[in-house]
């Protein structure tokens, strides 16, 4: 009996200890991964030498491991994201990993899609492929046995056989997928667009997760439970109330040699059928060519004319003709109702650069897939929508607001009881509410080197 109990207890003893190797092992990992995550945007002899440390030694010192976690965690915090505690005030080494991590929902998915590109990036060969033209549907070519194993290892083709040198349906449902979650016209047509995504190295597109990660996971952490979020690149829009998305909405945005800033402010009140005051910068670019062209372009599209004291001018069309190749004193104003560029609703926020959100005449423009449109000024899709929010919400007098409902040539000004926050950010890829990674082209040149600004040190 004393040596069956001797016999026993050895056995629970070693599987005590299999059992912490495997938890050691298992926060080892952990902890390479998150460090994985760290080097691909902040490039750091530190963290090169934490990599090789938790790569090459499997019973790493309990006491290191600490380290490095601590090291991790201080590295989030400096972001202003927050984690889940010092790791030096627990006995247990995966769970001091654990709360080394970041808090942020999406994190965790995030990890472990970086942890598959890289494998990507180790294991499959992603030369450029170069088709020397346009590919569709019903196409043959050597390079669509390539684009379709490409597109398995991306999630969008389903797994089975990728050989085969012809577009058939099931290729084209991929590349449909493909297209919509980077943002590209929806036509199942391999062109330079795509092409150039389906070019994107893994290693690259893990970079461009982990950076976007870092901005949104730092920015959302301060950022309130109501608010409207626009983000320029994805040419999207966000009504957020009590942390839940209460509207999307498409949104046009500006050109890119006429930006749409990366600001934030609040929006107090909203105008109900603005008029749209022509800013000289606009006048002289845009307007002015047509009216040389066309005199009447004036009176047709129900613009005034008033000199700067403010006096309300009246010519011809032939008379404009003339006076816009000229040196032009005037300023336009387009009143108020159907064709107005302003659309029926305008929604202002203090700002040096004088954007705002507003309606649009021209609702076709929001088929598009590349909605960098504008001279700056954000044009919202949903804008009813959004205006009903506000006037549900917001507005001080909801009375006023019914009764206006039939006027389209009157401006009404409404405040508010409360500001709304507003948000412009740019952010080219993330994980969506389905865990699906998107991209965005990156409409304003800001994420060519796949750099941060990010703090080093205290």
């Amino acid at each position: 009996m004393a040596l069956r109990r001797i016999f026993i207890s050895l056995l629970l003893l070693w599987s005590c200890l299999g059992v912490a190797d495997e938890r050691l092992d298992a926060a080892r990992q952990a902890l390479l991964n998150q460090v994985e995550v760290i080097r691909l945007a902040y490039a750091s002899r530190e963290f090169d030498n934490y990599h090789q440390q938790l790569k090459a030694e499997q019973q790493l010192p309990t006491e290191r491991l600490y380290a490095i976690a601590e090291a991790t965690a201080d590295f989030w915090r400096r972001q202003g994201i927050a984690t889940g505690g010092s790791p030096l005030t627990l006995n247990d080494p995966y769970m001091a990993v654990i709360v080394s991590e970041p808090r942020a929902s999406d994190y965790l998915m995030l990890s472990n899609r970086v942890r598959y590109l890289l494998w990507l990036a180790r294991h499959v060969s992603w030369l450029p492929l170069e088709p020397s033209g346009w590919l569709k549907p019903g196409d043959s070519h050597k390079a669509i046995s390539e684009i379709r194993g490409r597109l398995q290892a991306l999630g969008d083709y389903p797994q089975g056989a990728t050989s085969g040198s012809y577009y058939d349906e099931r290729l084209k449902e991929a590349v449909l997928r493909f297209q919509v979650r980077h943002g590209l016209k929806s036509d199942a047509i391999i062109g330079p667009a795509t092409l150039a995504w389906l070019n994107r190295s893994p290693r690259e597109r893990a970079q461009l997760l982990v950076v976007n990660f870092i901005q949104r996971a730092e920015y959302l952490a301060e950022i309130g439970e109501r608010y409207l979020l626009i983000n320029i690149p994805a040419y999207e829009m966000w009504l957020v109330d009590d942390d839940r998305v209460a509207l999307r909405s498409k949104v046009i945005v500006g050109k890119p040699y006429r930006q749409t800033p990366i600001i934030s402010g609040e929006i107090k009140n909203l105008v109900l059928n603005p008029s749209w005051r022509v800013p000289r910068r606009l006048l002289t670019r845009d307007l002015l060519p047509k009216v040389r062209e066309d005199g009447s372009y004036i009176s047709s599209r129900n613009f005034e004319v008033f000199d700067y004291h403010g006096e309300r001018v009246i010519k011809s069309d032939d008379e404009w003709r003339d006076v816009a190749r000229g040196k032009f004193p005037y300023r336009l104003v387009q009143k108020p109702g159907a064709g107005n560029t302003l659309g029926r609703y305008k929604f202002f926020f203090p700002n040096e650069y004088s954007i705002y959100l507003h309606d649009t005449s021209d609702k076709a423009l929001f088929e598009r897939s590349d909605r960098a449109l504008s001279s700056g000024c954000i044009r919202v899709e949903k804008v009813e929508q959004l205006a009903n929010w506000m006037a549900s919400h917001l507005v001080r007098d909801k009375q006023t607001w019914v009764n206006m409902q039939r006027e389209r040539d009157k401006t009404q000004w409404f405040a508010f009881d409360a500001s709304l926050p507003i948000h412009l950010v740019y952010w080219t890829s993330w994980l969506d509410d389905d865990n699906v990674a998107q991209f965005r082209e990156d409409i304003y040149k800001k994420n060519q080197k796949f750099s941060l600004n990010l703090q080093a040190t205290n």
